[in-house]
């Protein structure tokens, strides 16, 4: 097992897993804290650096691309203190640094694991019932529905409407976004069948953010509630090809006149049986188109 400890946090690796625990420090942000341990699977893990520094060096984990659903909800914009997947180290356990690398590393080489994109979340996402209340609103969400609500600060326009209630099946997409310079952020939730958002002062989908120290936090109800839903990468569902059933007679060979060969009547016996798994085929039309084929052998 290799283990670090610092003020930013602890981190382990027992050869399957690295777990991440926040540490107290003041430089811990709000996000780390409440997301609390982080338990990361060896093939969620895309790469591992320790980059040294004068006082300090910085210990990163990169999980693949699709994995984690806070960072496909974030998209790289988390401040570094936000950021769970990085471990402030002091100059003097530079070595220890190296060393939980050098094991990582060895690991993803004996697994083979796949550093490239995720086609499906690894990561179980925040822990909910969760609630956030930052910039013009609260957002709570229970693993079914989410709920907004106003305060003070919300455009009357919006708040005007009261709170606003739906589930995580009717959300297509969720976006967060920080604030930067003089532009709000916000957490956005896009509903099937809703027209083009307004601005998110006035959306009545969506939390405006003002670049306040719990803005980060809203990313955790966006994380909790993608996770919930379809992943962006995986592969469509394939659509069953709608056609008429075929008739009896014409899924069966005619027992009368020129018998059909067997190898005609085993490739038939396998249509029956794709027709009848899809769907097409009643179990009563396969049955008798099965009898009568096995008739003719």
């Amino acid at each position: 097992m290799a283990e670090i400890i610092q003020k930013d946090g602890s981190w382990t690796f027992d050869g399957d897993t690295v777990r991440i625990v926040p540490g107290r420090d003041k430089g811990v942000g709000l996000l780390r804290q409440q997301l609390g341990e982080v338990a990361v699977p060896l093939r969620a893990i895309g790469g591992i650096s320790y980059e040294p520094g004068r006082k300090a060096g910085r210990l990163r984990l990169r999980l693949r691309d699709g994995a984690d659903p806070l960072l496909q909800v974030t998209g790289g914009r988390l401040p570094e203190s936000s950021d769970p997947y990085r471990l402030s180290v002091e100059s003097d356990r530079a070595g220890v640094a190296e060393y939980f690398v050098d094991e990582v590393r060895h690991a993803l080489l004996l697994e083979q694991v796949d550093p490239g994109p995720s086609d499906a979340y690894l990561l179980p996402g925040p822990a909910v019932p969760i609630s956030v209340g930052a910039g013009d609103g609260t957002a709570a969400f229970d693993g079914d529905r989410v709920v907004l609500d106003w305060n003070w600060t919300t455009e009357e326009a919006k708040a005007s409407g009261g709170p606003r209630e739906f589930r995580v099946a009717d959300v297509r997409a969720v976006e967060w976004s920080p604030s930067k310079g003089l532009e709000n952020g916000w957490l956005r939730f896009t509903l099937a069948g809703a027209p083009p958002a307004p601005a998110p002062k006035y959306d009545p989908c969506t939390v405006e953010l003002f670049g306040f120290k719990k803005d980060p936090l809203m990313a955790l109800v966006a994380a909790a509630v993608a996770v919930r839903m379809p992943h962006p990468a995986a592969p469509a569902p394939v659509q069953a090809e709608t056609a008429a059933p075929l008739p009896l007679a014409d899924a069966a060979p005619a027992l009368a006149g020129e018998p059909a060969d067997h190898d005609t009547l085993l490739r038939r016996l396998r249509e029956l049986g794709e027709l009848h798994q899809s769907g097409i085929l009643t179990a009563e039309e396969f049955s008798a188109a099965k009898a009568a084929i096995l008739g003719g052998f």
